[in-house]
């Protein structure tokens, strides 16, 4: 059998066919804060759609953590419960209700359970420390907060900083609770196990439309605190329609007609590897796997051999999430006694990937599909996606746009919008870009202009429309899919008695990306040790953003001639 060319049509003729008048995947036009935009005809309106999308897959297992399991009707019984509390709780449409805890089945019934009650949702990063915890629970002002044992520890002894937090709910606390406004979740949802027992709920009657406020996810800044992403209803569904895309895209360029769904066929299953509490997971991961019926097998942390355990048991389908599971997958001593063959997609996004891992998991697993892709929380995850031939053929960048998304490269010194190849700022447009920053008019005018997102990196886009990300305008690491905004970092070192001078630069790491490392000038007279300054560093932020090295010298950090830190100087140093 002669082999088809490779590709059997360009990426404008397979998005043109995928999405004309009549497939699943057309686009219509809608006029979004003045602003006229692609969009997706058929993608559920809002998070409320999507959820009774997901009940309809009725006793199908969806949650897995340990030895529990939950049904999507067991899901949906406890969701809609959750969310007949909150209404009970006073929370109206518009309200904030926090989320801060790990990966727990909890998760997702207490993040849709808010979204039905008209809440804008708030998930915080739950490796923050008691202050940054605090300081995104009174910048969104959040009514209701629900919190797992170990975040309730951080957070108990600033509630009384949080003058418009009412009610906390607690899960898996197994102590007396003394504070009047605590309250255990069980008391509300009973265990996992209980969850096919709760009584049939009505979905509360909440007027909800698509372009409603829906949730809000902080990024850190190059500048002062985190900035809250407020993302609509439309922005986060995007996602579940981008997901599908990609892979039909595949087969058409391969010269094959894209498999139709078959709702009688295997369950697909997701190997979760990433927090629910970032756009990736909840956006482009939790959103499409109810709607679509996937299992959704959660770690409490990930371990690679019981990863791949996990797989083999629960036949899972889709792994990865960030390159860093991918490495640890690949290069397992005891991958060899584990049957890993029901993995379809290896794919991974969030930070810097080495084109040589691409290539290991086609050779490792044939049959799978690895991918890979390119968003932020700005773009409410999903924006460049490819996978297969795609992604094997240009290792090195992070795929076209979705249909509905344009993007241009900008001269930053000009303005002006540059050509193929050129390098610039990535600029993004389409009905994922978030409304702005919560409560931060003049970042959001920064970032935000006539429907384009600003996204900080530098890019080029070649003449298919393939982008390829050469560095990162704003000073920020990306360690295993954990943004690190260095200057967050080198003002708590120079908070240190001992600093004068600090910086904080990339290390590169294989399986991580990179990491951050610091070099540090001593006051005159002044000591202290690396352990010690870690140490400090560990005290006031996150554990990811700790420096893993800290490289102490007396002489002035080099500068150029406007003053400016010469970073790629110090890089040197850690080679």
């Amino acid at each position: 059998m002669t082999a088809k060319p490779w590709p059997a049509m360009s990426i404008a003729q397979a998005h043109a066919m995928l999405t004309a008048p009549g497939t699943p995947f057309e686009m219509e036009e809608v006029v979004i804060r003045g602003v006229p935009t692609r969009t997706w005809k058929n993608a559920p309106p809002t998070l409320r759609d999507v959820f009774l999308l997901g009940r309809g897959h009725g006793e199908r297992i969806f949650l897995t953590y340990d030895e529990e399991r939950a049904s999507f009707e067991a899901f949906a019984r406890a969701t809609l419960t959750f969310a007949h509390q909150l209404q009970a709780d006073g929370v109206r449409k518009g309200d904030r209700v926090a989320i801060v805890m790990r990966n727990l089945p909890e998760w997702p019934v207490v993040y849709f359970g808010a979204a039905l009650a008209g809440a804008i949702v708030t998930p915080l990063n739950a490796w923050w420390t008691g202050p940054e915890l605090e300081y995104g629970l009174t910048d969104s002002g959040a009514k209701v907060a629900i919190v797992d044992a170990e975040r309730l520890g951080r957070i108990e002894e600033h509630l009384p900083n949080c003058p418009d937090l009412r009610r906390v709910y607690v899960t898996r606390f197994g102590d007396e609770i003394a504070h009047p406004a605590i309250a255990p979740l069980e008391g509300v949802i009973g265990k996992v196990s209980g969850w096919a027992s709760l009584p049939d709920r009505p979905v509360p009657d909440v007027d909800l439309h698509p372009d409603d406020d829906a949730t809000i996810f902080y990024t850190s800044g190059t500048t002062g605190q985190p900035k809250g992403a407020l993302a609509t209803h439309r922005n986060i569904v995007s996602n579940i329609m981008a997901s599908g895309l990609s892979g039909a895209r595949s087969y058409l360029r391969r010269g094959e007609a894209p498999p139709q769904p078959d709702p009688t066929g295997p369950q697909k299953a997701t190997l979760l590897s990433v927090p629910f509490f970032h756009a990736t997971g909840c956006f482009a991961v939790l959103g499409p796997s109810l709607a679509g019926g996937a299992k959704l097998c959660l770690m409490r942390k990930f371990e690679a051999e019981l990863a791949m355990a996990m797989i083999e048991r629960e036949k899972i389908t889709s792994a990865g999430g960030v390159p860093t599971i991918a490495w640890q997958l690949l290069e397992h001593p005891e991958r060899h006694k584990y049957d890993l063959s029901s993995l379809e997609t290896v794919s991974y996004g969030g930070a810097p990937s080495a084109p040589e891992l691409v290539r290991k998991i086609k050779e490792t697993w044939p049959k799978s599909q690895p991918g890979n892709g390119w968003g932020m929380t700005e773009t409410s995850a999903t924006f460049t996606h490819h996978m297969a031939e795609d992604y094997l053929t240009r290792p090195d960048s992070c795929g076209p746009a979705v249909p509905v998304c344009d993007m241009k490269i900008v001269d930053v010194a000009t303005g002006r919008e540059l050509g193929v190849d050129e390098v610039g700022e990535l600029w993004g447009k389409g009905p994922n870009v978030v409304k702005g920053y919560w409560n931060k008019p003049e970042a959001t005018a920064q970032t935000f202009v006539d429907g384009w997102v600003k996204t900080g990196d530098l890019a080029r886009i070649d003449e298919e429309g393939f982008a390829f990300i050469i560095d990162r305008a704003k000073d920020m690491l990306i360690r295993g899919g954990e943004n690190i905004y260095c200057i967050e970092v080198e003002n708590c070192l120079y908070d240190h008695p001992a600093v004068m001078d600090a910086a904080i630069v990339g290390i590169p790491h294989k399986t991580l990306g990179e990491e951050p490392g610091a070099v540090v000038t001593l006051k005159p007279e002044a000591e202290a040790t690396e352990a010690e300054l870690r140490a400090h560093v560990a005290e006031h932020l996150a554990a990811f953003k700790v420096p893993v090295k800290v490289l102490i010298q007396r002489e002035t950090l080099p500068r150029n001639a406007n003053g400016k830190i010469m970073k790629n100087e110090l890089k040197k140093l850690f080679v």
